[in-house]
């Protein structure tokens, strides 16, 4: 005589959080295309561009290099926190939504890093770095004698910027099935 045998216990049986998941696949599709075509910018480059500015001013008492380099390292690292925070207080959902945020500035960083040697993007000054306004990168792989490499230094940056977008949509996705993490414990 056959049995019957479940392949899975009941507790195992993932039931997703359809708007969770919606809205995950949405978000997703969107940062992907932002990944596709960082140079096409996004609506968030007009939320890093004061948090940029404001890393210069946090990191300057660190001396010149760090003053400088404080504008991209703060632009990423504030939405990091955001996304530790909610790790910390068991939110994984959240977290990796807020981790697209993470991947999209790191993307803005590219196409600011990848503008180096040509300096043709418009600054804060109004002006571009050809134009003879202050550009980051340029004085930044300038001094650490990365000038020459500016195309793989930039390759690298934009390479991590995807990574984190597509790990941010697989958590979010995994988490849209795992509706417990709204549980007070």
């Amino acid at each position: 005589m056959l049995r019957y045998v479940r392949c899975c216990p009941p507790s195992f049986r993932m039931q997703p959080n359809y708007p969770k998941l919606i809205f995950a696949s949405l978000l997703g599709i969107y940062f992907l295309s932002i990944a596709y075509n960082p140079m096409a910018g996004s609506f968030l480059d007009n939320v890093d561009l004061p948090i940029h500015e404001t890393g210069h001013l946090l990191f300057r008492p660190l001396g010149e290099f760090m003053g400088i380099a404080g504008g991209s390292l703060f632009q990423v690292i504030l939405p990091a926190v955001f996304v530790g925070y909610f790790i910390w207080q068991r939110k994984y959902y959240s977290a990796a939504i807020v981790l697209f945020w993470v991947g999209q500035s790191i993307l803005n960083v590219f196409v600011y890093a990848a503008d180096a040697v040509v300096m043709q993007l418009v600054l804060t000054s109004g002006m571009t770095g050809s134009e003879g306004s202050f550009h980051d990168w340029n004085y930044l792989l300038t001094e650490t004698g990365l000038i020459n490499s500016t195309k793989t230094v930039a390759g690298i940056v934009r390479l991590a910027g995807t990574f984190v977008i597509i790990s941010a949509g697989v958590i979010s996705a995994y988490y849209a099935f795992h509706p417990s993490e709204d549980i007070i414990e």
